[in-house]
């Protein structure tokens, strides 16, 4: 199927007398793991918002291309997937329930669905918990439900906004094995996080501190560029709290 590609030219965005994001130049390509890195308050969610289009921008454009070519937004729509912070699932529905009202939603087939629900089921270890109402999965259970809902329609791009806040660190590292088999179907994937150690498992990491963009790059090499061990000393060295 064919990639996405998102580029960011020159973002501003501002809340009264507040600058979130501060003329950011970003691009973000399939075939590697974006990770969008920085403290509370960086700017990462603002980002991940005017890449979606929720929010317009003070200045600054964000342009699509598909397979190569630009293209409208309205175009890649239905191809993006989304998770905020918070999802909105239903605490009385189970998890089998709301692949089915999220098939409905989406208008799939129904032989179509049914592979894509035992697929998925399979790949996030719910299929056991299949009839547990939202509200009394674990906290990483529950963020793999949303990622399932959001994969039901089998997207060229996720954006996901720190899915793995507040969850233990067994389901985090299950949730980024998830993540890799999608980047692995060259998928573009952009995951924005305040955990730094999450940054070494991207393939390419952007920096963001105070709405300002002020590294980028391959994790290994960004870490013997700036003379540091880890993401945590790097933030702590510039004065951002990491």
């Amino acid at each position: 199927m064919e990639s996405i590609s998102i580029t960011a030219r020159g973002l501003r965005r501002s809340f009264g007398q507040t600058v979130a994001l501060k003329d950011v130049d970003l691009s973000f390509t399939a075939g590697h793991m974006h990770g969008v890195i920085g403290p509370e308050g960086a700017g990462k969610t603002t980002l991940m918002r005017l890449l979606l289009g929720l929010l317009k921008p003070g200045a600054g454009t964000v342009e699509f291309s598909q397979a190569g070519k630009p293209v409208d937004f309205d175009i890649v729509r239905p191809s993006i997937a989304y998770m905020p912070q918070q999802q909105s699932l239903y605490p009385d529905l189970s998890v089998g329930e709301h692949l089915d009202f999220f098939k409905e939603l989406y208008g799939i087939e129904r032989k179509a669905y049914e592979v894509k629900r035992d697929e998925l089921l399979e790949i996030t270890r719910l299929g056991s918990f299949v009839s547990r109402p939202a509200g009394q999965l674990s906290g990483g259970m529950y963020k793999k439900l949303g990622l399932m809902c959001a994969l039901l329609r089998s997207p060229r791009a996720m954006l996901l906004d720190e899915p793995t806040n507040g969850v233990d660190p067994i389901s985090r590292r299950e949730f980024w094995e998830l993540l890799y088999r999608l980047s692995d179907q060259n998928i573009l994937i952009i995951v924005t996080t305040a955990y730094m150690d999450e940054a070494e498992r991207c393939g390419m990491v952007h920096l963001l501190e105070q709405g300002e963009l002020v590294a980028e790059g391959r994790p290994r090499e960004l870490l013997m560029k700036e003379n540091v061990r880890t993401f945590d000393e790097l933030f702590l060295r510039r004065g951002g709290h990491g």
